[in-house]
């Protein structure tokens, strides 16, 4: 099969990610710029996202249109959108809401609840971000976020939703248990649903993989319901990355010790590794 070049990312590029469709990714770079290619192995645009290191871009669902995060080592989360008619990505504060046909930059902002100045800017060495694949009626746009950086009141995995009437994002609820909100995340992943009464999050932290039960509706305090329902341990190390399936029922984590596991609830809805991957292809 033929090879072709994609891309060719210059010094510093840090991350990267496809979008949906697999035509376009989006390069976040050490020195806080973003670059987006399309056909082309050079970049149709580049602009400065950040003061710092981009440690992570995520393209939105395709339902919000050409959107990207952009992930920050400061503690920052940037938003920044497209509807481009000549194909040129151009940064911008949007003016007119029947025009849109550049970016925009909708939100930064800091994954904690209380005034940042009360703790400082934190030093970050990654972040994972996961946005609610289901949107329809009622439900506004949300994701989760947690972060591994040297302040535990950064670290914690936050749900962040849109407010439609004041057009701004508010942190919902957190995910963690008193005796591991401070603890540093290395990854999340939010499940498809289809048919449930409430989202599953899961959640990887330094010490195991949890698994949370969000409710659709709110609790006495007015933000949604959350249950830790199990605490999943086997991989030896950090766990890099986790993944659902379309289905929402089986969860993939990757880690440190080279492994791939695969997880699932029984009948009963308790929680199980079913099945070891290993790095040559066999399975258990």
């Amino acid at each position: 099969m033929a090879e072709r070049k994609v891309a060719e990312l210059g010094p510093g590029a840090a991350c990267c990610g496809w979008n949906h469709c697999g035509r376009r990714f989006a390069a976040g770079a050490v020195d806080g710029s973003v670059s987006v290619y399309d056909l082309d192995a050079s970049p149709s645009s580049k602009w400065q996202a950040h003061e710092h290191a981009i440690l992570n871009v995520v393209w939105l669902p395709s339902e919000y249109g050409d959107a990207i995060a952009c992930v920050c080592s400061d503690g920052t989360l940037s938003l920044w959108e497209e509807v481009a008619v000549d194909g040129q990505v151009k940064v911008f504060e949007l003016l007119d809401s029947l025009e849109l046909d550049r970016w925009q930059l909708q939100a930064e902002f800091q994954n904690i609840a209380d005034p940042v100045s009360r703790f400082g800017k934190p030093a970050c060495t990654s972040a994972s971000l996961a946005w609610n694949p289901r949107r329809g009626g009622s439900q506004q746009a949300s994701f989760a976020i947690g972060f591994n950086s040297d302040s535990p009141h950064f670290n914690c995995c936050k749900i962040w939703e849109f407010e439609e009437a004041h057009q701004r994002w508010l942190p919902l609820v957190e995910l963690g248990s008193p005796d591991d909100k401070g603890d540093a995340v290395c990854a999340v992943a939010w499940a498809p649903n289809i048919g449930r009464p409430y989202e599953i999050i899961a959640v990887a932290t330094c010490k195991a993989i949890a698994i949370w039960y969000v409710g659709l509706n709110s609790d006495s305090d007015g933000g949604p319901s959350t249950e830790n329902v199990a605490v999943l341990s086997g991989h030896d190390g950090e766990v890099w990355q986790l993944e659902w399936d379309m289905g929402g029922m089986t969860l993939a984590s990757t880690g440190g010790d080279g492994m791939i596991k695969l997880w699932q609830a029984n009948l009963d809805g308790v929680w199980h590794e079913k099945a070891v991957l290993d790095c040559t292809g066999s399975h258990n």
